[in-house]
């Protein structure tokens, strides 16, 4: 049992550090590349295949009665999830993104209460809290100085958290039944149909001979590494450990967003980024990661005596 739950926060993490890198990486070609709804109709029709591929090799039904949360775990979890976080993206910046994004778990933490009736220990209201106060320091601070955020993309942002946050409570309970793979592949296929209507005048338009090859390269990691692997080990880890747990790694992205503009500004010479590195993230930074390790922490049991 402990070593499946270290491989569920394994999991989560490498999903997370994906998706922590994917604010900087995603937002560098759009839209002057590509748009938002074309680069959704790439990424799941791209995923969506790999799922369906290794699905190819498992043999297993879904019951019928479980089709309708399928499909509007589809709904939530990938068509409404990806169009508005892309289209949030593209308005706003990429650590106003990544701040925004934080909800996640306090959504993740009430619908859990209600719909699963998961008990909130005092461990997750206070890692909630820290990582809260962390995330409020973020934006309060975002807030006092210009930027190239946008109230309409920050908006689209914090509905992308809610509709992801009610994904992660109704999908547990298929979790229960099924494989990781035939979920996400049926979510995934159902996902593709209420996207099409979006995605289809856009990928129409978009010129593919202007595409460099960074630009595929970014494309192949949206495709391979945000969608299938991050949406893969979210699902595996949502068989051991509760939906909670799973939201509260999404305070780990805003430390990874600021990882990586330190090195692109240090590393890599672009100065022009150092100006984003100070205390107050930092000690932000240090808040939320604080907040996922009590959020995640699982309570000793008592041996019983004798």
């Amino acid at each position: 049992m402990k070593n499946n739950i270290l491989k569920a926060h394994v999991a989560l993490l490498g999903a997370n550090v994906i998706y922590g890198a994917n604010y900087l990486i995603a937002k560098g070609i759009m839209p002057n590349k590509i748009g938002p709804s074309a680069f959704i109709f790439l990424r799941i029709v791209g995923a969506g295949l790999l799922f369906w591929f290794i699905k190819s090799f498992l043999k297993e039904k879904i019951a019928e009665k479980d089709f309708p949360r399928l499909i509007f775990c589809g709904l939530l979890g990938v068509a409404a999830n990806q169009l508005l976080f892309f289209h949030g993206l593209n308005l706003t910046s990429p650590i106003d993104a990544s701040i925004i994004i934080t909800t996640i778990p306090i959504v993740v933490l009430i619908l859990s209460a209600f719909i699963l009736k998961e008990k909130i220990t005092k461990n997750k209201l206070l890692g909630l809290a820290i990582g809260g106060i962390g995330a409020v320091l973020l934006i309060w601070y975002g807030n006092q100085a210009e930027g190239t955020g946008s109230l309409l993309g920050n908006l689209l942002i914090f509905l992308n958290a809610c509709s992801y946050g009610l994904y992660l409570v109704l999908i547990k309970p298929l979790m229960k039944k099924y494989s990781p793979l035939t979920v996400i592949s049926w979510v995934f296929l159902f996902g593709f149909f209420f996207m099409l209507p979006f995605g289809i005048p856009d990928i129409l338009q978009t010129d593919f001979s202007a595409f460099t090859t960074q630009t595929y390269l970014v494309i192949a990691f949206v495709i391979i590494g945000t969608t299938f692997l991050a949406y893969l080990f979210n699902i595996y880890a949502l068989k051991t450990v509760t939906p909670s747990v799973t939201g509260s790694y999404v305070y780990l992205q805003p430390a990874v967003s600021f990882i990586m503009v330190s090195i692109y500004a240090y590393g890599f010479g672009h100065t022009e980024y150092a100006q984003d590195i100070n205390p107050i993230k930092i000690a932000s930074c240090f808040l939320v990661i604080s907040g996922v390790y009590l959020i995640s922490k699982t309570p000793k049991t008592k041996k019983p005596t004798n």
